[in-house]
C-alpha cells in the first residue's frame, strides 16, 4: 500500500455513524493512509450511510455522483445502515466499487489491496443476526467534542423502524471500557462528550453471556461523572420507557451531565403509537417532561415526531399538534413517515397522501420554531457557560450553553474549545443566540 494513498469520508445520518468513521478513519490512517476533505478527490472515498428514512437512501446516490464528479477514478466504497439492508441496491449505483455490511465495514483495509475501479461492485454482507459484537468507537478530530458509542442495535420492534435489521441486537460496550476510552478522550483536549447509540437507555446487554444484564445506564453514567479533564458530558436520544426517574434525578445533581435531553416522541395519539408498536403512551411521556422541568427548569428537551403515519387522521394529526403545542418542550425533530421495506407499517392502511404528509410536516416545523424561540428568549440577559466550538464560520464563533442554545460571537481565536462565562442576547431570524462574552471569567 502507498503512504501517499488518500482516503475521505461522507457521512449521513445520526452521531453513532460518524463514530463509527471516526474510528474506521483512525483504522485507515494506522494502515497508511492520509485524510483529505470529500472535495479534494481522494483515491478512496468512503461513505458510511443511513436509511432511517426514503431520502437517505436518495441521498447516497447523490453523494457517490458528486464524488465521482470530484475524481472519476475515485475507489467508492459504502458502508453503514442502507449498505446492510439493501446491498444489491447499492451495487446497481454507477461507480460503487466495494459495499460492507454490518460486520465488514470495520475490516475495511482487508478490502482495499487495490484502488482499481472495478467492473462489477463487490460485496460483502453477512445476515443481521451475525451483527451479535460490539465494535468500539468514538469520534474525534473537532477538539470541541466527541461522540461516544456506548451501545449498538436494538431489541424493539417498532413497526416502522429497519434499524434492528440493519444493525442487530442490542448490544453494549462494558462500563470499564468506556470509562478508559472517555480518559483518552479527555487527554486529546476534547471539552464535551456526547453517549451515543442506538437506544442507549437499554445500557447493559452483553450477548456474550446470552443477553445477560450486568451493568445499566444509570451505573454508566455514575461512573463517568467522575471522569477528570472532561466538562461536560451529553446523553442523546433516550427512549421514555427507559428515562427512569433515577437518571432524571442524577443528572440534576451532577455538575457534569447537562441538562438536556433529546426524548422521542414520535405521535402524540396514542391510537397511532399503538400502530406504532411504542413501549408507551403519552401520559407516561408528560410524566418524563414535568419530572425533568421540576428538577431542572432550565432544561432542554428536544422531541423526535412523524408525522403521516399510516392510519393518522386529521384528528390524530391535531391530536399529536395540540399535544405538542403545550408541553413544556424546547424544539422538535420532525420526519415525513416513508414507507420502508421489510417493516410491518408497509402493510398498515389507509395511507396519507404525501402531500399531506408534507403540509404537517411544515406545520410541525413551525411549531418547533416557535417552541425553540420561547425557550431562547427565557435567557435572555442571563449568564449561561458557553463551550464555544474549535471551527468558526462568516466571521462568528458558534459554541452551545450547557442546556443546548446555539450561540454566537465575533470572532475570537482565543475562544476556541473554552467554557466561558456568556451574557445571552434575544434571538434573532438565525438559529443563533448573540451573547456578550466576559473573558475573565473562562470557567
Amino acid at each position: 500500500m502507498n503512504n501517499a494513498s488518500t482516503v475521505s469520508f461522507y457521512t449521513l445520518g445520526c452521531k453513532l455513524n460518524f463514530a463509527e468513521t471516526s474510528t474506521i478513519g483512525r483504522t485507515l490512517k494506522d494502515a497508511g493512509f492520509s485524510k483529505v476533505e470529500f472535495e479534494f478527490g481522494a483515491e478512496v472515498v468512503v461513505i458510511n450511510t443511513c436509511s432511517v428514512t426514503e431520502n437517505a437512501d436518495r441521498e447516497c446516490r447523490s453523494i457517490v455522483k458528486k464524488a465521482l464528479q470530484y475524481n472519476p477514478g475515485s475507489f467508492i466504497a459504502v458502508i453503514g445502515c442502507y449498505a446492510q439492508l439493501k446491498p444489491k441496491e447499492i451495487a446497481l449505483i454507477p461507480g460503487v466499487d466495494l459495499v460492507l455490511g454490518a460486520t465488514e465495514k470495520f475490516n475495511i483495509t482487508e478490502y482495499l489491496d487495490s484502488f482499481s475501479k472495478k467492473e462489477q461492485t463487490e460485496i460483502h454482507s453477512c445476515e443481521v443476526t451475525d451483527a451479535n459484537s460490539f465494535v468500539s468507537s468514538y469520534s474525534i478530530g473537532d477538539r470541541t467534542r466527541a461522540f461516544l458509542k456506548v451501545q449498538d442495535g436494538c431489541d424493539y420492534t417498532c413497526s416502522y423502524c429497519t434499524i434492528p435489521l440493519a444493525r442487530g441486537s442490542s448490544r453494549s460496550d462494558s462500563i470499564a471500557n468506556i470509562v478508559a476510552q472517555s480518559n483518552s478522550i479527555a487527554k486529546s483536549g476534547v471539552k464535551e462528550i456526547v453517549l451515543t447509540g442506538v437506544n442507549i437507555g437499554d445500557f447493559g446487554i452483553d450477548l456474550k453471556k446470552e443477553g445477560d444484564r450486568s451493568e445499566d445506564f444509570l451505573s454508566l453514567i455514575e461512573s463517568l461523572d467522575a471522569i477528570q479533564g472532561i466538562e461536560r458530558f451529553r446523553i442523546s436520544s433516550i427512549e421514555p420507557n427507559l428515562l427512569k426517574d433515577e437518571i432524571i434525578q442524577f443528572v440534576a445533581r451532577s455538575k457534569k451531565f447537562v441538562p438536556h435531553f433529546h426524548i422521542p416522541l414520535q405521535s402524540g395519539s396514542n391510537k397511532i403509537l399503538g400502530l406504532m408498536r411504542r413501549r408507551y403512551q403519552r401520559e407516561l411521556y408528560v410524566e418524563r417532561v414535568e419530572r425533568i422541568k421540576e428538577l431542572m427548569p432550565d432544561a432542554c428537551i428536544g422531541v423526535d415526531v412523524i408525522v403521516g403515519f399510516p392510519g393518522e387522521t386529521e384528528v390524530d394529526f391535531l391530536e399529536t399538534y395540540n399535544f405538542l403545542n403545550g408541553l413544556d418542550i424546547s424544539y422538535l425533530h420532525v420526519f415525513t413517515y416513508s414507507e420502508r421495506d421489510n417493516t410491518d407499517a408497509i402493510q398498515l392502511r389507509p395511507l396519507v397522501p404525501v402531500p399531506m404528509r408534507k403540509q404537517r410536516n411544515k406545520m410541525l416545523r413551525i411549531l418547533s420554531e416557535k417552541k425553540y424561540r420561547a425557550f431562547c428568549e427565557k435567557f435572555s440577559g442571563k449568564q449561561l457557560p458557553v463551550l464555544f466550538e474549535n471551527e468558526s464560520a462568516d466571521g462568528y464563533n458558534h459554541g452551545f450553553t450547557h442546556n443546548y442554545i446555539k450561540v454566537r460571537t465575533q470572532f475570537d481565536p482565543l475562544l476556541r474549545n473554552k467554557l466561558i462565562q456568556c451574557t445571552l442576547g434575544s434571538p434573532d431570524s438565525s438559529p443563533f443566540v448573540t451573547v456578550e462574552v466576559d473573558q475573565v471569567s473562562a470557567l
